[in-house]
This record gives structure tokens, sequence and C-alpha cells, in this order.
């Protein structure tokens, strides 16, 4: 029987790159989209070429209120294409920026980036916990940001950090159900993340691969593989673990 992970922000970047990469593994993927249908639908395409099951829904993960009415959704989705009621990884990638100097950045820039990020991450796991199967996987984005300091990142910073503390604490709670949980940390990506700036801003990507030990930004099929492999069976004794991804970023 395939695997079934489960990704949030899968229409795209990291998350697409990751649904994809696991679809190549031979497993199958539920991810969510938050506005994007056609992107997500595309990335549903691919992954039914490769012989694949694939299924996109709709989700806000800043929006704590409608997770339980997503949570029937999905269980709605996994009998209709699977015959299963549990999904065997979670993938935590949905995600935006914003950047701000501590000194200008204003309560609503603050209160996006803690519901998007680590509020809406514990309470989705948290409500996804009885549909987690036994032995599963659960994998956290962090950022190297949090190992390094860039002015204007603190708040996303800080959140990606608490967030690094749910993990340890994930995998200590979900250690009695053979749930392995770790964070992976990627450094500066090719992405549209924050409006493309590390892709699209010549600058920009040079302040980041200049301080980048292989000498260039990542990308997400930099990233995608390795989480991948991280929810591979064979990484069963992998846990409570910060993985950085970031091509030797800040060393």
């Amino acid at each position: 029987m395939s695997t079934i992970s489960f990704i949030t922000g899968g229409s795209r970047g990291l998350g697409r790159s990751a649904a994809l990469n696991i679809a190549r593994k031979g497993g199958d993927i539920v991810f969510t989209y938050q506005s994007r249908e056609a992107d997500a639908q595309a990335v549903v395409a691919d992954i039914e070429q490769m012989g694949r099951k694939a299924v996109a829904l709709q989700l806000d993960v800043g929006d704590t209120s409608a997770f339980p009415a997503f949570v029937q959704r999905l269980k709605t989705a996994l009998r209709d294409t699977w015959q299963r009621d549990t999904v065997d990884h979670i993938v935590h990638n949905a995600g935006h920026g914003d950047v701000a100097l501590i000194a200008e950045t204003t309560e609503a820039q603050f209160d996006r980036l803690v519901d998007v990020h680590f509020k809406g991450v514990f309470f989705l796991t948290q409500a996804l916990l009885p549909v987690v199967a036994d032995g599963g996987r659960i994998v956290n984005l962090s950022t190297a940001l949090t190992r390094i300091s860039a002015p204007g990142w603190s708040v996303y910073a800080a959140v990606k950090g608490a967030v690094e503390v749910l993990t340890v604490y994930l995998a200590k709670e979900l250690g009695s159900r053979n749930i392995a949980v770790n964070v992976v940390a990627p450094g500066a990506i090719e992405t549209d993340f924050f409006g493309g700036a590390v892709r699209d801003t010549a600058e920009f990507n040079k302040f980041f691969a200049d301080m980048t030990a292989l000498g260039r930004v990542g990308v997400a099929d930099d990233i995608g593989p390795a989480v991948a492999n991280l929810l591979a069976q064979d990484n069963r004794w992998i846990n409570a673990q910060r993985i950085e991804i970031s091509g030797g970023q800040g060393i």
C-alpha cells in the first residue's frame, strides 16, 4: 500500500517540489492551496501523470476557525480516493514572508506571521492528530534565519524558532505512537516567496549567494527531494532534529 503525504501549500515552490518528489518515490499526495486553484490542479495533473494519486484542497492555514470543517473534507477525500481514513505524513510548508525592521513592524504584520507560521501549524497539527497513522512522520518547515540574522526578518525568524521548539515537543509527545517529527530549515531559495525577491532581484540574490559556501542560492528542487527522503521508511530513526538545507549559508 502506498503512503499518503499531506502537504500544506503544495501548489507552488517548496511544497510543489516536495509533492512531486514524494510522488516520484511512489507516494500519493493530498495538498492544500490558498487561492491558486489552477496551479493546484496542474500539480495534481503532474502527479497523476506519474501514475500516482493526488487531491488538492483549499485552505487558509492562518484561519484556525476553518480547521474542523477542513478535517471533515480531508476525511471525505481520503475515503473517496483511497478508501482510507488516515495519512502517513504531514508536511507543514505553507507560509509567506513579510519584512520590516522591529521599529516599523505593525501589529497586523506580526499577527499574520504568527497565525500562519506558528498558531496555524500548532492547531492544524492538533486537528490532524486523529488522522495521522501511527508510525507516521511530521516535517515542519523553518528557516536558516533562526541561526543567522538579517535585518527585517525578526518576526518571521522568531515564529520559525517557535516551530523548531514545537517540533521537539511534538516528537516527545507523539513518540508513544511511533511518529517521528523533524524540522527542515532552508536557506535562501529562488521561488516566488516574498514576491520572488531572491529569484528576481539580482542584488538580493547575490547577497545570499555570497554568504553561502556553495556560491549560489538554492532552488526548490534542492529542498523537495530532501523532504521526500526524510519521509522514507528507512529514515525511521531520525527524530526531533533541526536539519538545515542551505548550501552552507552564513558559515
